[in-house]
């Protein structure tokens, strides 16, 4: 059964928005863990190369989050943004549709800088956010390449057979799929390309090993935490640590709060409720906290072998992240 966590570390699987606000919320609570103890495990198949420059979205987000700088009018970027640079692109004809705010830039080119003189992402991860002020550790799952790709309906035929040809399909970025096309397409497939040969990034295993609880972050399962447990080790790891993981829904009331996350798995053939999102946890988690609203399933959570607990998780203010922090370190 789980323990409280007193002063020791906690380490997060993290994923986009649901993870920074997570983070912002165990931040929030110093009285229960100091900031240096806690680490964040990051995805990085949404990164993508683009305009010469590297940029890792999840990193990004969750970085300008827990700076207080996060763009309120996208949830992306960085606030008070100005777009000059883009609209020289679009002017151009150049790809406008991955919106980088004149601001924003500046990560993506030191980033790329740091990169072409040898630096990992690790290093450079902990150069951007020690440049923010902030005192936790976000860890890239992989230094090495990994690229979330999306089976969608497309023109190039696929697997055809004669007098049954298959419906044709296409592979996508994660970024040509969640950005350009709005997430607004049937999802068919979801494969993590480069994660067979990729390794784990400096200290993710050790941070899994070594801390007093493991959180899952409110992340989509399927494309935000999915690719890092598809770095082989870290899902090995993170099941030798399952008595000490507490998982937190990010389907609430057979809804995602923000994201494809309920279609995506209803499209994959999960269930979009947290019955669903317990079945997909139960090896790697002891312990699944579910939102109020979903209280009359706790019964059929447990009956998935995780132990549910019921409290508010939807994080509307700080106040509401700190209380659902507390909750789960305790």
């Amino acid at each position: 059964m789980n323990h409280p966590v007193s002063s020791g570390r906690v380490t997060v699987i993290c994923g986009g928005v649901g993870a920074a606000r997570m983070l912002a919320g165990i931040l929030a609570v110093p009285d229960v863990v100091d900031a240096h103890a806690v680490t964040g495990i990051v995805n990085v198949g949404d990164d993508l190369e683009l305009h010469g420059l590297r940029i890792s979205p999840d990193l990004d987000t969750i970085t300008y989050t827990l700076a207080g700088e996060i763009n309120p009018d996208t949830g992306w970027g960085l606030r008070g943004e100005s777009w000059q640079a883009m609209d020289s692109v679009k002017r151009y004809g150049g790809i406008s549709w991955f919106g980088l705010g004149d601001r924003d830039l500046g990560t993506h080119l030191f980033r790329t800088q740091r990169s072409s003189e040898g630096a990992g992402l690790a290093e450079i991860t902990a150069e951007i956010t020690r440049a923010w002020g902030l005192e936790l550790r976000l860890l890239p799952v992989t230094e090495d390449r990994l690229r979330t790709t999306l089976t969608i309906p497309g023109d190039d035929p696929s697997g055809a057979s004669a007098g049954h040809p298959a419906e044709p399909t296409t592979e996508v970025s994660f970024q040509e799929y969640f950005v350009h096309r709005q997430h607004g397409v049937a999802v068919q497939g979801v494969r993590f390309d480069g994660a067979e040969t990729a390794r784990p990034g400096p200290g993710v295993l050790e941070a899994l090993a070594d801390a007093e609880r493991v959180v899952i972050a409110p992340s989509n399962p399927l494309i935000s935490i999915e690719p890092v447990l598809a770095v082989p080790g870290v899902r090995d790891a993170l099941i030798s640590r399952r008595a000490d993981t507490v998982a937190v829904s990010p389907i609430v009331d057979g809804a995602a709060l923000k994201g494809p996350a309920d279609r995506l798995l209803t499209e994959l053939g999960h269930e979009a409720t947290v019955v669903g999102v317990a079945r997909l946890y139960a090896p790697l988690a002891a312990t699944l906290v579910i939102d109020e609203a979903d209280a009359h399933l706790a019964d059929a959570v447990a009956a998935e072998g995780i132990r549910p607990v019921v409290t508010a998780t939807v994080m509307r203010t700080p106040e509401l992240a700190a209380a659902l922090a507390r909750t789960v370190l305790s």
